[in-house]
């Protein structure tokens, strides 16, 4: 056995500044599930595409002197995160933030959307927890582990000094409970059950699924054995641990999924976390309380958190978040890159400090529904046959990453503050970034010789194509309208897709209503969304195995519609398992390789993280992953 310890810095709970701004949380529950079994048309032969223009020489002196200012930038945060150490606070005082949307459920377990967990954070603690500054795992409710040599048999010491909100014990029942009648529970849509479904190759060379065993030894100790080895299996378990005698009988009358939606008394969310809620008023503001009996202390042996209370205040859109944080309302505010050279010059005025963080997690990109299944209700397909079609088409797809000016968004709504993406995993995750994967440069040329190839022309005038069958390139892309730097990106993607032929029309709905359309419903043609990230790739198995929810061009599916993505499968699962972190890297590698060849997202920027933080805080610093552990920030000015 290998016992593992490690120390006790910790990561913020529920505010990784900036991510919630552009992002749909990476794990979605489906809450519909259509016919999504057929096999994908054939596609058209693939046009020939004309090579890229070799770079100037002015040109790769520009990319090199900005690498090495941003590997200046990571250099400094790396150092701020080895030279940082906590220091005793004094109690009081609040941290407010403004945020663009509602909570959509208090039922963690459920829940879909970056809203709702970004206040429940607050409340839900795992055995484990990532460090802020180091990226490290750390104990959480576990305080120590050990494993066997295979990596398949994992026994968790539990800290018995934890209380439920209401004053239970916290015990390996809740853990138990948490995992065999949650999360492997069938008919509960726990958005964490991905994660913990093992795939493996049977004798014949069939994949098949199995779960891990989740046993209790005593109170305090609790035991899993895996079907087959997991390397992200400790990051796996910062899951959140839910209240065994709270909500079993929800789950034996089987209506845990309506326990703790948004209408639920605020006091009946029950947690071990640092915090919990005392008011949600809908669209105004949720306000979470300090938990005097939290089980994590100081140097001093004075519990913690040091803040009072943490407000969430409900603004309509990102404009009124700006307003907020400069009237002083609000605290902290991920600042978008048009409005950097606006805020800059009144840090010092406004006691405030924007921290640049290099490129994001989250993304931002484009997908197109490509969902052969029908409305089990009405027998309607959930996409016109002939738009299905086109959006099955990889050279389509092609075409449409090759007319948009990547370089024009960066200008124009990020005023230069950020990069061009083309792989799914970002540069900020480290070895797991494939820099080597395919370009689409803006080309309108190119994207218009691909068009033609598949016989879509102009045939009447009007400026924009029809297909070989006489219909009309025309769809919908919608985005939502809470946030203004998509509309925008939305705003110059049309253009750019007018420019060459493709009439397409956009709508804004709000955030709530294009999570139903991607993860219920299926109705959508377009859409333009983010996903968070961070540095394990795993988080994103939801989005790249195709039997997931999150598999947002076509959802769902029994077998693998394409071999390209049955490759994806392959690879996703087999690094879960590889426990040699070079070899790990290959596979996820050769993972972003194919989704840049086929393109079922076609990723626009990589946004700068820019954190404009009060200068009222203690224990705060600039990280590669965060800016502070909210249990041990205080206020200076209290």
């Amino acid at each position: 056995m290998n016992a593992s310890t490690t120390t006790t810095l910790r990561r913020p709970l529920g505010l990784w500044l900036g991510l919630a701004l552009l992002a749909l949380v990476a794990i979605v529950l489906a809450t519909a599930c259509g016919d999504d079994d057929d096999a994908a048309p054939e596609e058209t032969p693939p046009a020939t595409e004309q090579p890229a223009a070799e770079p100037t020489a002015e040109a790769r002196a520009e990319a090199t002197a900005e690498q090495e200012a941003e590997d200046g930038r990571l250099g400094q945060l790396r150092a701020n995160a080895s030279e940082f150490e906590y220091r005793v606070g004094t109690f009081g005082g609040t941290l407010t933030f403004a945020t663009i949307s509602d909570p959509l459920t208090f039922n963690l377990a459920i829940a879909n959307d970056a809203s709702s967990g970004g206040v429940l954070g607050y409340l839900f603690e795992g055995l484990t927890e990532v460090s802020w500054l180091t990226n490290e795992v750390e104990p959480s409710l576990a305080e120590s582990w050990e494993n066997s040599s295979d990596g398949l048999s994992w026994t968790f010491r539990l800290r018995q000094d934890v209380r439920w909100h209401d004053g239970e014990p916290f015990t390996a029942q809740d853990v138990a409970f948490t995992f065999n009648q949650i999360i492997y529970n069938d008919d509960i849509p726990a958005t964490s059950r991905a994660t913990f479904t093992y795939r493996f190759l049977d004798e014949a060379g069939e994949w098949q699924t199995a779960r891990m065993s989740v046993d209790v030894i005593d109170d305090y100790t609790v035991r899993f054995v895996l079907p087959v080895p997991f390397a992200p299996f400790l990051r796996a378990m910062g899951t959140p641990i839910y209240p065994k005698h709270i909500l079993e009988q929800a789950v034996v009358d089987g209506v845990f999924a309506e326990t703790w939606g948004i209408e639920t008394p605020p006091a009946e969310i029950i947690g071990t976390g640092p915090f919990t809620i005392e008011t949600y008023e809908p669209g105004r503001r949720v306000v979470l309380k300090r938990n005097p009996n939290y089980w994590l202390t100081d140097e001093e042996g004075e519990r913690l958190p040091y803040l009072d209370s943490v407000v969430h205040v409900i603004v309509p859109d990102i404009e009124a978040e700006l307003a907020s944080f400069r009237s002083g309302e609000s605290d902290l505010y991920g600042v978008p890159g048009k409005e950097f050279a606006e805020l800059y010059p009144f840090q010092q005025e406004e006691n405030f400090t924007i921290h640049r963080r290099g490129p994001g997690f989250g993304t931002t990109f484009l997908a197109f529904n490509q969902n052969p299944g029908t409305n089990p209700e009405t027998g309607e397909p959930y996409v016109a046959p002939e738009k299905l079609v086109w959006f099955q088409s990889t050279q389509f797809r092609k075409a449409v990453s090759h007319a948009i000016n990547r370089d024009a968004i960066i200008e124009g709504v990020f005023d230069g503050l950020g990069y061009p993406q083309w792989a799914s995993i970002s540069p900020s995750a480290g070895d797991f970034h494939n820099p080597e994967v395919r370009r689409y440069e803006y080309d309108p040329e190119t994207a218009g010789s691909i068009l033609d190839e598949l016989g879509w022309k102009d045939e009447n005038g009007d400026g924009f194509r029809e297909d070989g069958d006489g219909n009309p390139i025309v769809f919908t892309i919608v985005t939502n309208e809470e946030n203004s730097i998509r509309t925008e990106v939305l705003a110059l993607i049309r253009e750019d897709l007018h420019a060459i032929g493709i009439n397409a029309s956009v709508e804004a709905l709000p955030f709530g209503d294009i999570v139903t359309q991607l993860t219920a419903t299926y109705d959508w043609e377009g859409v333009i969304i983010g996903l968070t990230g961070g540095t394990e790739p795993h988080g994103g198995i939801n989005v790249w195995h195709s039997s997931e929810p999150l598999h947002l061009w076509n959802p769902n599916q029994s077998e693998p519609a394409t071999e390209w993505e049955a490759e994806v499968d392959r690879l996703y699962i087999e690094g879960s398992q590889d426990l040699d972190p070079e070899s790990r890297v290959q596979h996820y590698h050769r993972a972003q390789a194919i989704a840049a060849e086929n393109l079922p997202l076609i990723y626009t920027v990589l946004a700068e993280r820019l954190s404009a933080v009060r200068n009222v805080f203690g224990n705060t610093t600039p990280t590669l992953y965060g800016l502070f552990d909210v249990r041990y920030v205080y206020r200076l000015d209290e």
